[in-house]
């Protein structure tokens, strides 16, 4: 079976509402939760995650309360989390890769650490039994592709087009999925522009999607009540895992 990783962004628009989410995607058949740490910069995100990001800063949000709803969360999916590098920099990677084996986490996805940078980390992550997922982008060339695949742990995060999340592009990922294919059987998951409209197509030939754009635009509506929104995000997590399963 096909596997759908959600995105949400932490404390937005309450730490409670965030672990009532987390549950709520887990039960519509998400199979990993990123758990978006908020920063002022989120650069690889479109406006609607900013915004989320920026909205959980300006209501207080601080990286204990993402210990604690880390630890409520894990026990329902697998979590992971998913933030800058700044955020881990500042905290100290090692005291974050700490709290986060206490949390039983799965790992972390930090999309602006280059992977000639990350493997330092990497080893901190493998000596906690936890993964820093690696990034897969259709420029990359065949010697880098290569040396990031043959690396890579749990999954294989592939930029489905070069840009922002959310922006809803596309482009042809056959070639690179064929040369990633040739040296791992790491799975390979496709992030970047996937909703319940495009998942079925973005799903071919890979072995799971990411998406977090369609779950945080409707946190984001506040037109909606909370119930609402919850089952919105379910209606919009079971209909995705469905045609990825088609």
């Amino acid at each position: 079976m096909k596997k759908l990783v959600a995105y949400i962004t932490t404390g937005y628009p309450s730490t409670s509402f965030t672990v009532d989410v987390a549950s709520t995607l887990a039960e519509a058949g998400a199979d990993t939760l990123e758990l978006g740490v908020p920063f002022s910069d989120p650069v690889a995100d479109g406006p609607i995650i900013e915004k989320a990001n920026l909205l959980s800063l300006q209501n207080g949000f601080k990286i204990k309360q993402l210990f604690e709803i880390s630890t409520q969360i894990s026990t329902h999916i697998d979590t992971m989390w998913m933030g800058y590098f700044n955020s881990f920099y500042h905290k100290g990677f090692d005291l974050m890769a700490n709290e986060a084996k206490k949390a039983n986490l799965s790992g972390f996805i930090i999309p602006d650490l280059p992977f000639e940078e990350a493997v330092a980390y990497q080893k901190i992550m493998r000596e906690k039994d936890m993964t820093l997922i690696d990034f897969l982008a259709p420029t990359d060339t065949d010697n880098r592709i290569s040396m990031i695949a043959q690396n890579a742990q749990k999954f294989i995060y592939l930029v489905a087009y070069t840009g922002i999340t959310g922006s809803g592009q596309a482009e042809s990922l056959d070639e690179i999925i064929a040369k990633t294919r040739a040296v791992t059987t790491t799975p390979i998951f496709v992030g970047f522009g996937v909703d319940e409209h495009t998942a079925k197509e973005k799903v071919i030939g890979v072995d799971g999607v990411i998406a977090g754009s369609v779950f945080v635009k409707v946190l984001l509506d506040e037109t909606l009540s909370h119930n609402e929104k919850i089952r919105k995000i379910s209606t919009i997590a079971k209909e995705i895992k469905e045609k990825i399963n088609e």
